[in-house]
């Protein structure tokens, strides 16, 4: 196996569910053949909000924001992001975003993670 591998993230499935047209996902750390890093694609249509917030029990987050803007809820902090900024999330804080008129691309890189996962899904997390 060689030391390295290369990976469009555009040839890697959307993965969020055929009814949820407003959030597109791709998920390439099984594509990566990586023991500590994954790296995700996240778009999120103008205006849309995560309706689902997040936490994991082990898993820091880095979120680079790519294109478009809106705006992160960290536990009971909302911060507005724009692109090139940088978000590092620690495991246990809950996150979510919500894309502005512009719409809103992150790319997220997670840490080691324990097999299958550590994310805690929180739904109906954000509302006003």
């Amino acid at each position: 196996m060689p030391s390295y591998t290369i990976t469009n993230m555009m040839d890697i499935e959307d993965a969020t569910p055929a009814d949820i047209t407003q959030v597109e996902g791709r998920f390439a750390r099984s594509h990566l053949d990586s023991r500590e890093l994954g790296v995700s694609y996240f778009r999120y249509a103008p205006g849309f909000r995560s309706p689902m917030g997040h936490s994991h029990r082990e898993q820091e987050e880095i979120y680079v924001v790519t294109s478009g803007s809106g705006r992160v809820k960290l536990d009971d902090d909302v911060r507005d992001v724009r692109q090139w900024d940088v978000i590092r999330v620690a495991p246990e804080v809950v996150r979510a975003f919500e894309a502005a008129d512009d719409g809103l691309e992150l790319i997220a890189v997670g840490s080691a993670r324990p097999e299958g996962g550590d994310g805690v899904p929180i739904p109906g997390w954000w509302s006003d």
